[in-house]
């Protein structure tokens, strides 16, 4: 069995796209001001920084690919948010690409073409900021919501083993209420220590997908942040709505200090 340590930081992206929002703001205002008054200075300005926007516009893209595959949680409604957040802001900069490759350089006057494309693509940045504030407000994407004894975010990619029981942690390696994500074979999986012992559960909130590993533990019941639905942690049973379905739980056993999970 090859298991692979995954520290899974906070995304960065939220740091950096202040920098391509304000840029490609600053290229349609100087570009329109420039063509209004006339000043060649303005509208080579914002040629420039429409070329930094989209420089900065595909750094910021890199960290969100990687919330986007990696921390948004599967068949959520954040998934579903994501999906369209990504479209509109790729949109947006095809939009903004375009423009300047038409424009012929950053010096050159912008006509009517160029500034119809910004326009449109500024205004889908406008979309696409909504849409990614909700991810965070909402389903608290990028947000450090580790409630009081959590202990340190613990995440796992586990190589599975078929009809086998599978290696997933040390007998001390939790504490009472602290929770472990656990990847393995495609799947989302949490392991929990309570004070009967360990237990293992799907990372997703039957109502609307939320992350459980990101919620909150205590008195063996899992609490999802976004909606506030309560599991029992050893038998999936709903303890408190929204949510109507329970989680599905897996057999955990101890096997000479080892914690195992069988599939």
């Amino acid at each position: 069995m090859k298991s692979k340590a995954v520290a899974l930081g906070h995304p960065v992206h939220p740091m950096l796209i202040p920098f391509p929002i304000g840029f490609l703001a600053g290229a349609v205002l100087f570009d329109l001001a420039g063509r209004i008054r006339g000043l060649s200075s303005w509208w080579t300005t914002g040629g420039y920084l429409a070329i930094a926007g989209i420089v900065a516009a595909l750094l910021a893209a890199i960290p969100g690919a990687i919330d986007y595959f990696y921390t948004v949680p599967p068949k959520s409604s954040a998934k579903q948010r994501a999906t369209k957040h990504a479209a509109v802001n790729s949109t947006a900069l095809v939009l903004f690409i375009v423009a300047t490759s038409i424009r012929g350089g950053a010096d050159a006057r912008p006509d009517a073409i160029v500034l119809t494309l910004e326009v449109l693509g500024f205004a889908l940045l406008g979309l696409g900021g909504y849409l990614g504030g909700t991810l965070v407000t909402r389903n608290l994407i990028s947000v450090d919501h580790r409630y009081a004894g959590a202990g340190k975010w613990k995440d796992e990619t586990i190589d599975p083993r078929p009809g086998n029981t599978t290696v997933v942690a040390k007998e001390d390696e939790l504490e009472i209420d602290q929770m472990k994500l656990l990847r393995i074979g495609g799947k989302r999986i949490v392991l929990a220590r309570t004070e009967r012992g360990y237990v293992a559960f799907d990372d997703r909130c039957t109502h609307r997908g939320g992350s459980l590993a990101g919620g909150v533990m205590i008195c063996s019941r899992v609490q999802c942040l976004w909606h506030g639905s309560q599991f029992d942690c050893a038998d999936g049973k709903v303890k408190a709505g929204p949510a109507k379905q329970p989680i599905k739980t897996y057999p955990v056993t101890m096997e000479r200090g080892d914690v195992t999970i069988r599939f």
